[in-house]
């Protein structure tokens, strides 16, 4: 079923499952009409979903029809090399459409939701300019959050104060000492640090640049997204009559807003989700060529797991860690460190599923 409601400038659709084709997609959504609020602002498409729901085809076949270029909102796509891993497009799709931000970094880079968001904008606008259609796809879900809604209002990091942090963590991060990590934030004056998952550096390091920048905790910044999403969990929007409460927000939201998102969440049931999930990551193990073979091309290229916006991506800091235990037994696994390490990739790919249960309001709001 498609049956769209609007908040604040996002018209947000109710889940496609399957099978859905890209023919009863363009039937039961005209997308270049509307009796919105927001009908006179340029429209970009946004197809997002769990792992395995189907979202890269249904934008390229999407975007043969409509005139589309391809933006992918994929955290790994963009890295060249991570192949496997990412499900990136191959290249006779990427002849047939054109994709945008794919691989433009090598894994050694970093990659941050802020020079997402600056690139995906600006490609918007270079798409929309030359009279196509954008579409937006990918799962990574803070990504589309900060495309849709922008980014928050909180300063960059000088290079001194960046440093000063690399320095207090340095000698932390070295020899794994998390929790002390941790309790140098708190002190610093970030007590939600001790929600951060463990030996999420990047983040924790990015918490700290911004109490030492502007002497508060990321909370005390608003985050434009967060608007709308109290306001459900407070109680004063109905999850289940969006259209009703987005009609009240509108006049407060839209002006924020640059372009009138039209979006769309595939899925399917859990079951045949989580079967899907567990299959595709068996066959990114088969062959000379797999996520086992990228994995140790960045071992070799002098990266660790969970160092780099790479190297902890679902699938690859499994592998990795997996491979140096096994240069640790001179090259040797059981079957059962195998086992332990397919079990723990296939958990970690279906994580990304219990967003898709969420209200609708939420599809843009998981990280």
């Amino acid at each position: 079923m498609i049956s769209t409601v609007g908040t604040g400038g996002v018209r947000i659709s109710s889940y496609l499952r399957l099978p859905y084709t890209v023919e009863t997609f363009l039937r039961r959504r005209r997308l270049f009409t509307s009796c919105s609020a927001s009908s006179t602002k340029e429209k970009v498409i946004v197809i997002s979903g769990p792992t395995g729901a189907g979202k890269s085809k249904l934008a390229l076949e999407l975007a043969k029809r409509i005139n589309g270029e391809i933006i992918s909102a994929d955290s790994v796509q963009v890295y060249r090399g991570l192949d496997v891993g990412s499900a990136k497009p191959s290249f006779d799709e990427r002849k047939e459409v054109v994709h945008h931000l794919v691989d433009i970094l090598h894994p050694s880079e970093d990659y941050s939701v802020g020079q997402f968001f600056e690139d995906a904008r600006q490609t918007t606008r270079d798409i929309l300019d030359r009279g196509r259609v954008p579409i937006v796809a990918g799962g990574t879900g803070l990504y589309l959050r900060w495309f849709i809604y922008g980014r928050p209002d909180v300063p960059k990091a000088s290079r001194e104060i960046a440093a000063e942090v690399d320095s207090e963590l340095a000698s932390l991060q070295n020899d794994e000492d998390w929790d002390a990590a941790v309790q140098l934030l708190v002190k610093a004056g970030d007590p939600g640090a001790q929600s951060l998952p463990a030996n999420d550096w990047y983040r924790l390091r990015r918490r700290l640049e911004i109490v030492k920048s502007t002497g508060s905790p990321p909370s005390a910044f608003e985050v434009p997204y967060n608007s709308f999403r109290e306001q459900l969990v407070s109680g004063q929007i109905d999850a289940a009559d969006v259209k009703t409460s987005a009609d009240k927000l509108q006049q407060n939201e839209i002006k924020d807003l640059d372009y009138d998102f039209l979006c769309y969440f595939l899925s399917t049931s859990r079951i045949d989700l989580y079967r899907s999930i567990d299959f595709r990551c068996e066959d990114m193990l088969l062959g000379a060529d797999g996520i086992l073979s990228e994995a140790r091309w960045l071992l070799d290229v002098g990266l660790l797991p969970n160092s780099n916006s790479a190297t902890r991506a679902i699938g690859y800091r499994q592998a990795m860690e997996y491979l140096l235990r096994c240069r640790e037994n001179g090259g040797w696994s059981s079957a059962g460190d195998f086992h332990e390490f397919l079990s723990e990739f296939q958990k970690e790919s279906r994580i990304g599923f219990i967003y898709s249960t969420l209200p609708k309001p939420y599809l843009w709001g998981y990280t």
